[in-house]
């Protein structure tokens, strides 16, 4: 297994992070924690590395990556062209969870495309992830750290699960602030599309791009895309998760899938007002959609963990500070 690394999130050691820039620039695999998910990392320039993380995640290569940079700087080096927009946005929202699609630069290599040629570029607000980056001197490529279309990592210890074996450094920043992945604009067309929803929302975003199109029903296997997290299927625990038009359903449904054997799980937005059945193990993630999106897949963990065969999720409300939750789950249940 890859060594792990305890590191203060707000004040990372220069000498921690100094070992994780000697792991990058020999070509190694690091994951470190943003404020969205733990991200799996390697040199955007290095071709072989960024292989490496498509071996590591077991991801098809037609599946770009995102290129995390320090600044708005670091992104134009890596993109082709670099419209005002971009600009503006990157103004409004950068550090931050929002993912902009440029043309991609020659130097960069393809396979952080996907093979195509445009780019995903963001820069993060973690200061682990910020150190790491302006260390290296250059842009990190790094998807989430997790198997391909499994449940995202929130916490070192879910990224240890799942690819402690494949990855060369782990860095232990705690858990992640918000919990979901950042938003990715496509910015090749007009009027822009949002290909995946995540932490910042479409109220957000039209206060500075007014006419956004979403695009959210993700692409099938094999087709063509521009941003990572598009694919049908995504996002998914070990356990069967189906999901509940309301409580009263989901109620049903429990007792449904507990005739059959299974050990359920149940996540609500709240309390129902009426008793489980007692072989659910029931949590409640509140109705403030940022603090669902963070416990969310935290909660899918411990659900995994815990055994369960099948997990009922209420349906979140229909409303735009919801719109990510409510593809994630979607993705999950597929």
């Amino acid at each position: 297994m890859g060594r792990v690394l305890a590191v203060d999130p707000l004040r990372p050691q220069s000498a921690v992070v100094a070992e994780a820039v000697r792991v990058l620039r020999g070509g190694g695999l690091v994951a470190f924690p943003t404020e969205t998910v733990y991200g799996l990392g390697a040199s955007a320039l290095d071709d072989g590395a960024v292989r490496r993380v498509f071996a590591a995640k077991a991801r098809p290569l037609d599946h770009p990556l995102i290129a995390h940079v320090a600044s708005e700087e670091g992104a134009r080096d890596v993109a082709r062209a670099w419209p005002e927009m971009a600009s503006r946005l990157a103004k409004a929202f950068w550090p931050g969870p929002l993912t902009l699609v440029v043309d991609r630069a020659a130097h960069v290599p393809k396979v952080v495309s996907g093979g195509g040629d445009s780019i995903a570029v963001r820069a993060p607000a973690h200061p682990i992830a910020l150190a790491l980056i302006e260390g290296l001197g250059g842009p990190v490529a790094a998807p989430s750290a997790n198997r391909h279309q499994a449940l995202s990592p929130t916490l070192a210890a879910h990224v240890v699960k799942q690819l402690g074996g494949v990855v060369d450094l782990v860095l232990d920043g705690g858990s992640c602030a918000t919990g979901i992945e950042s938003t990715v604009v496509d910015l090749r067309v007009t009027p822009a599309r949002i290909l995946r929803p995540g932490a910042v929302t479409i109220a957000q975003l039209r206060e500075i791009l007014a006419g956004v199109e979403a695009r959210v029903e993700g692409a099938p296997e094999g087709a063509g895309r521009a941003s990572p997290g598009m694919g049908a299927r995504h996002y998914a625990p070990r356990a069967r998760l189906t999901m509940a038009d309301t409580a009263a359903a989901a109620k049903v449904a429990v007792r449904d899938l507990s005739s059959k054997g299974n050990r359920v799980g149940v996540i609500v937005c709240e309390e129902s007002g009426f008793e489980w059945p007692d072989e659910a193990a029931v949590r409640v993630l509140g109705r403030v959609a940022a603090g669902y999106a963070r416990a969310l897949y935290a909660t899918l963990h411990e659900l995994d963990e815990a055994g369960v065969g099948a997990i009922v999720v209420v349906r979140v409300p229909d409303e735009d500070a919801w719109l990510a939750i409510a593809d994630r789950l979607r993705r999950a249940a597929h």
